[in-house]
């Protein structure tokens, strides 16, 4: 299996969830995206995330469920399997589940998967504006410099305008991947992995129904959703 989860066990009944680096950190907060009218499908409607004990589904709903869920698993063996998924992104979570329920709860209530916060720099941060460093052609910053109010102002008008624009394909895509993780995490050891992969690409549903069949039953019902919000989403955008 390619599932990488370490449970230590601190002081007695202390543990702590870690999830193997196996990709970035995904930062919700910073991948808003608005529902454009008349869809058919809600992403609200979506568990937040879902934690697996090995092959078997242990919760999916709320952060603060899942965690609990994944807790009681851990406090019945510190040495058990878990992983808890992100279910937008498909990336497993770093959740410290020491110590009393009220301590977990307290944590899980202030969590974000990014850990560091982007560093101060000579922006305006109580408006938002963070800096960042742009490489651009000389001629780019030629024409940025002769527009009104200035590069800054033209750079976020530009990127607000590309957002509106390719929102419907930024969801298909990051549903896409959210399946992609997933599916590489908990089956990539699992026969006919790559096929199924290529199946899902390719959007032949019966065909990944097909490879996926004998894979254990918690792991392809999961899928299944993935896979059905992911050709939903490609289809809205044609």
């Amino acid at each position: 299996m390619t599932m990488g989860m370490v449970a230590e066990r601190r002081d007695g009944p202390l543990y702590r969830v870690r999830a193997k680096a196996l990709m970035p950190f995904f930062c919700p907060g910073n991948m808003r995206k608005h529902r454009q009218p008349g869809r058919t499908m809600q992403r609200k409607d979506r568990p937040t995330c879902t934690a697996f004990l090995g092959h078997r589904q242990l919760a999916s709903g709320s952060l603060a469920e899942v965690a609990l869920a994944a807790r009681k698993a851990l406090l019945d063996d510190a040495a058990a399997p878990v992983l808890i998924f992100d279910d937008l992104s498909g990336r497993t979570l770093d959740l410290d589940l020491r110590g009393t329920l009220d301590e977990v709860l307290a944590r899980l209530a202030d969590y974000t998967p990014c850990e560091q916060a982007p560093a101060r720099g000579p922006g305006r941060p109580k408006l938002g504006v963070v800096p960042r460093e742009v490489t651009l052609l000389p001629r780019h910053w030629e024409w940025l410099a002769a527009q009104p109010g200035g590069a800054s102002a033209t750079l976020r008008r530009l990127v607000e305008e590309a957002r509106r624009e390719s929102v419907g394909r930024d969801r298909a895509r990051l549903a896409g991947e959210a399946l992609d993780r997933f599916m590489l995490t908990m089956a990539g050891d699992l026969p006919g992995y790559e096929e199924a992969a290529r199946a899902f690409w390719r959007q032949e549903r019966d065909r990944f129904g097909e490879l996926i069949q004998r894979w254990p039953i918690d792991v392809r019902t999961h899928l299944h959703r993935l896979a059905d919000q992911a050709w939903q989403e490609h289809e809205l955008v044609g």
